[in-house]
């Protein structure tokens, strides 16, 4: 039965609904709250991703390092109270590349990235006096592991990691990196949230009262009957449908979807050792082609595009426990901006492209060109606002707040995103980040002018 009125209305049950659910309850312990879902808890994109975390951000200003180091505070915090129900590692991620060049902005970046709290850099350039080279953990999620190896000896890299590609001249190994079970975290967070009062319901909000500009009620559309409920507070946490949600509100959120694909293949051949970290290759990628293939694919203008240098950033890691052979494989070579549909649909080269494009840098995988059976493919979309930070906080109608445009990292940022709205709605201090999450940045002639040089590409895989 759905009550005639709450304290607290969060539309979207996604990982940013839910932690804001949670974080409502257990830390502020405000308890009259309804989460509205039209589907399945998670569904829609929280569970799509390769389920990653970092601390590893680029400018400018320190906010988003500050932000997900505040993030992954709160996430160890909940590994600890859960006995790590979420299997959260800190394998780090592991950056190659084969260009000298690519190697030198490795370093740039890695001593920005250390200017702006992500921790200390140490460089391998295979001599005497070299920092020590932190062990590789494959479980667990030990704390003093922060900062990033930089590793300019390709002969290190061989014997870190021998199945990459000989002409590997760089490595760059952010520590304070790794990956977790979205659907374990987000299930253990609904549980603790729904044992302290929290409601979820299977329903879509059709719209919000907002007479006097400020929330009264939202309307539910459950099980084909429409109900008012009374409300003083409404969260947006509607991932890749916040600007329609935000049109209820009539207020215009400035987000564009990206459609990003998950590719599942096997390894029987045990190409890729089970301990391997997030791995990413950051040169750009021509695909390898027999000469017959290259020449009838060059042919042709719809297959032309295949023999064509491709993007830097195709990724990867393992999936699963003892035994396992699952590879997860990422390649978004088009990010052009896209309606939000259900289901979603990939190119059929998507997982024949991703598979060469990896044997690029682990040349082992081009026994699986052609040859890997019939792959699981899902996504899902990456909400993005210009900039590729998010939106946190309140909307201009009193009573309604924002948690959203969380990109590819919603993962990642659920915790301290949930942490900052819930102090903006319980009135708790803000943390010094919280204004370069809100929607009124863009109100700021001086991050107005900032805009006009920002590389919106930065910080995303």
């Amino acid at each position: 039965m759905i009550p005639p009125s709450t304290d607290i209305l969060i539309c979207g049950a996604g990982i940013a609904g839910i932690s804001a659910a949670w974080h409502l309850a257990a830390r502020h312990g405000i308890t009259d709250i309804i989460l509205v879902e039209e589907g399945s808890p998670l569904m829609l994109t929280s569970d799509k991703s390769t389920e990653a975390y970092r601390n590893w951000w680029p400018g400018p200003g320190d906010a988003m390092v500050r932000f997900m180091n505040r993030s992954i505070d709160l996430l160890e915090e909940l590994a600890d109270e859960s006995e790590n129900y979420f299997s959260m590692n800190r394998r780090g991620y592991a950056f190659l590349t084969a260009d000298p060049a690519t190697a030198k902005r490795y370093q740039l970046s890695a001593e920005e990235s250390e200017r702006l709290g992500a921790g200390q850099l140490r460089v391998h350039r295979g001599r005497p006096d070299d920092p020590p080279f932190p062990p590789h953990h494959v479980e667990g999620y030990p704390p003093d592991l922060v900062g990033a190896d930089l590793v300019l000896d390709p002969a290190i890299i061989r014997r870190r990691f021998p199945f990459v590609t000989d002409d590997a001249v760089a490595l760059l190994h952010p520590r304070r990196c790794g990956w977790l079970s979205a659907q374990q975290l987000g299930m253990w967070l609904l549980t603790e949230a729904k044992a302290r009062g929290v409601r979820l319901i299977n329903g879509r909000v059709t719209a919000v009262d907002t007479i006097g500009g400020r929330v009264n009620g939202v309307t539910l559309l459950v099980d084909g009957q429409e109900q008012r409920v009374q409300t003083r507070v409404f969260v947006n946490a509607a991932g890749p449908l916040v600007d329609k949600v935000g049109a209820l509100l009539g207020v215009d959120i400035p987000v564009f979807n990206e459609l990003h694909g998950k590719i599942a293949i096997n390894d029987p051949l045990g190409i890729v050792p089970r301990d391997a970290p997030l791995m990413i290759w950051s040169d750009p990628v021509t695909l390898p082609w027999e000469d017959e293939e290259f020449e009838a694919l060059a042919a042709d203008e719809e297959t032309r595009w295949l023999t064509e240098p491709f993007p830097a950033g195709v990724h990867f890691r393992p999936e699963g426990g003892p035994g396992a052979t699952t590879l997860l494989l990422l390649w978004t070579y088009d990010v052009k901006p896209t309606p939000a549909v259900w289901p979603t649909r990939f190119e059929p080269e998507y997982a024949e492209v991703v598979v060469r494009g990896l044997a690029r840098m682990v040349p082992g995988l081009a026994a699986y060109a052609g040859n890997f059976g019939r792959p699981y493919i899902d996504g899902g979309y990456y909400c993005k606002t210009q900039e590729n930070r998010p939106l946190i906080g309140p909307l201009p109608v009193a009573g309604a707040y924002i948690f959203g445009a969380l990109s590819g990292y919603g993962i990642m940022a659920s915790q301290a995103g949930a942490d900052l709205l819930a102090a903006h709605i319980a009135g708790a201090e803000l943390p010094e980040y919280a204004a370069a999450m809100g929607l009124g940045r863009y109100e700021d002639a001086a991050y107005q002018k900032l805009l006009e040089e920002w590389d919106p590409t930065t910080g995303q895989l």
